[in-house]
C-alpha cells in the first residue's frame, strides 16, 4: 500500500485541482475555518486536516474521490463529529470530505417499512419524519439528535434499544457506496435477503476504510402500542449487575436495559432532575415494550424479580412523560458527567451479561489503583461498558494514566470473553489493543481486506488496523512488564 510520502502534490496543487472539480464555497482551506474539523467527541487526538471539501452531490463527491486517488492523497469521511474514537481525525496531508450537505431523506415507503436517505441525516430526524405512519427506526444513539445515520452506518451504532431491535447492521437493508477509486456501487437488496456475499455485514462497521456511502436504505419498525419504564434502585453494584443477567434468564427481552452506578446517577439526577435516588449505589432502567396485555404482564414479573432479587426502591412509568423523563436522565448521563471533572474519557468494551459483576468489582479495584474515579453508564443488557473515567487534562501525567487505565479495562473485556468495542469503533484510540484480541493471522486478513477495496490505501488511513510491527512492540512491551 502508498502512504502519505507517495503524496506528488503541494497544498496549492490540491487546492487547483479541486477547484475544477468543486465551487468555491464548497472547499475550506483557512486555519479558522479548517480548526473545528481537527477533532471528533475524542478531543485528546487532533489534527489539522490539509483542506475540507463539502460537496453537494454525489457526482461532485466522485469527483474529489477520483482524485484523492489519482494521487494517492488520503481521504477522510465525516459525519457530525460526535465519534468517540478519533475515527474522523483527518490525515495532516489528507482531505476531509464533510457530508453535512448529504442531509435529505429521499423516500418513505409506508407499507414497505423502509426509507431511503443520505448520509448527512440526522438518526432522530429519519424516527421525526415517518412517525406521522406510527412507524420509527430503532437504533438510538445517546447522540441520536445529533450524530448522522452515516456515522452510524461506519461505527455500526446500537444505543438503549439495540438489545431487543439490533444494532446498525440488523436494521440497514442496503446503501450505495463509492469506492476508493470512485466507483459508485450498490451493496445488499431492498427486500429482507438477497443472494450472494453478505458485504453488509463486512462493511457496516468498516469506519469508511472501505468506501464511502453516499445513500442508505434503513428498515422501519411500527412503534409499540405500550411502552414503560421500570427504575430498580440498588444499595449494591454487583446486586444490580447480577439482576441484569437474571431478568434475561427469566425469558424476558427488554426493549431496553440501562445500568448507572452512583457517580453516574448523582450527576445525571442533578443535571435533569429525573427523580433518581442519589442515595443508590446502582440503578437499573428496564423497558418493556408491545401490546398492552404483554407489558402489563412483563411488568408486573420485572417488578417482582427486582425486589426478589434485592432492588431497595422499585418505580414504574405511569405514561410517557414519566418514560421519557426516565430515560432523559440516562440519555444526558455523559454531559451530565462532564459537570463533575474538568475532563472524562469514555471507553467502550462488550463483555458477556454473566461477567458483569466480576468486570464491575475488577474496574473498581483498577479505579483504586490507578486513583481515579470511574462513573459507569452503560448498556447492561447487552454487555457493552461505557465507563467515563474522570481525569484533569491540566495535571501532568494523568492524561497518560488514564489511557492506561482505559487500556486495562479493554483488555479485561477481551480476558473475560469480550471484545475492545461495541459501537464506538476502534479508530485511533484503541489501536493498542487491537493485539490483546486479534493474532498477527488474524490482523494479516484484516490487511488483505483493506488492500482488496482500498489498493492505494487513501481511505482514513491509519484508523482501525494496525501495523503488524506496531503489535509487535505492544506484545512485547507487555510481555516485560
Amino acid at each position: 500500500m502508498k502512504d502519505a510520502s507517495d503524496i506528488t502534490l503541494t497544498k496549492p496543487q490540491i487546492l487547483v485541482e479541486l477547484g475544477r472539480v468543486l465551487p468555491t464555497n464548497c472547499i475550506i482551506e483557512d486555519e479558522e475555518t479548517l480548526r473545528p474539523y481537527e477533532c471528533d467527541g475524542l478531543s485528546v487526538y487532533c489534527e489539522m486536516p490539509l483542506v475540507v471539501v463539502i460537496p453537494e452531490t454525489v457526482q461532485q463527491l466522485q469527483a474529489v474521490v477520483r482524485l484523492c486517488h489519482q494521487h494517492a492523497i488520503p481521504l477522510v469521511a465525516r459525519g457530525a463529529g460526535t465519534g468517540l474514537c478519533a475515527g474522523a481525525m483527518p490525515h495532516a496531508q489528507g482531505v476531509v470530505v464533510s457530508l453535512a450537505r448529504f442531509n435529505r431523506i429521499i423516500d418513505i415507503d409506508e407499507d414497505a417499512r423502509t426509507a431511503r436517505v443520505q448520509p448527512g441525516v440526522r438518526n432522530l430526524a429519519i424516527s421525526e419524519a415517518v412517525g406521522e405512519f406510527g412507524l420509527y427506526y430503532a437504533p438510538d444513539p445517546s447522540s441520536q439528535i445529533a450524530c448522522t445515520i452515516g456515522g452510524n452506518v461506519a461505527e455500526n451504532s446500537g444505543g438503549v434499544h439495540c438489545l431487543k431491535y439490533g444494532l446498525t447492521v440488523h436494521n440497514v437493508l442496503a446503501f450505495d457506496m463509492l469506492t476508493a477509486e470512485g466507483d459508485l456501487v450498490t451493496i445488499g437488496h431492498q427486500g429482507l435477503d438477497g443472494a450472494g456475499f453478505d458485504l453488509l455485514a463486512l462493511l457496516i462497521g468498516s469506519e469508511g476504510m472501505l468506501g464511502i456511502v453516499t445513500e442508505i436504505t434503513v428498515k422501519l419498525l411500527p412503534r409499540p402500542e405500550v411502552a414503560q419504564v421500570v427504575m430498580a434502585a440498588f444499595d449494591d453494584v454487583e446486586k444490580a449487575a447480577n439482576a441484569v443477567a437474571d431478568i434475561i434468564g427469566a425469558g424476558i427481552i427488554p426493549g431496553g436495559l440501562e445500568m448507572m452506578d452512583s457517580h453516574a446517577i448523582r450527576a445525571a439526577e442533578e443535571y435533569c432532575h429525573a427523580g433518581y435516588p442519589i442515595d443508590a449505589e446502582a440503578l437499573l432502567l428496564c423497558e418493556i415494550d408491545g401490546t398492552l396485555e404483554e407489558v402489563q404482564e412483563h411488568i408486573l414479573r420485572v417488578e417482582n424479580l427486582f425486589r426478589q432479587l434485592g432492588a431497595i426502591a422499585v418505580r414504574t412509568s405511569n405514561n410517557e412523560e414519566e418514560r421519557m423523563l426516565l430515560w432523559k436522565g440516562r440519555k444526558s448521563a455523559f454531559p451530565a458527567v462532564g459537570r463533575i471533572s474538568p475532563d472524562y474519557y469514555c471507553m467502550d468494551g462488550t463483555i458477556p451479561r454473566s461477567q458483569l459483576s466480576n468486570v464491575l468489582k475488577r474496574m473498581n479495584e483498577m479505579s483504586e489503583q490507578y486513583g481515579l474515579r470511574v462513573a459507569n453508564v452503560f448498556h447492561a443488557g447487552d454487555g457493552n461498558l461505557h465507563p467515563l473515567i474522570l481525569f484533569d487534562a491540566n495535571v501532568p501525567g494523568e492524561l497518560e494514566k488514564t489511557e492506561e487505565f482505559g487500556g486495562k479495562i479493554l483488555e479485561l473485556c477481551v480476558e473475560v470473553g469480550g471484545c475492545i468495542t461495541g459501537e464506538h469503533g476502534v479508530g485511533v484510540e484503541k489501536l493498542r489493543q487491537m493485539h490483546a484480541q486479534f493474532n498477527d493471522e488474524e490482523l494479516s486478513q484484516f490487511h488483505r481486506i483493506k488492500e482488496a477495496f482500498d489498493p492505494k490505501g487513501i481511505l482514513n488511513p491509519g484508523k482501525g488496523i494496525p501495523v503488524l510491527k506496531r503489535c509487535q512492540e505492544y506484545r512485547s512491551i507487555e510481555a516485560a512488564k
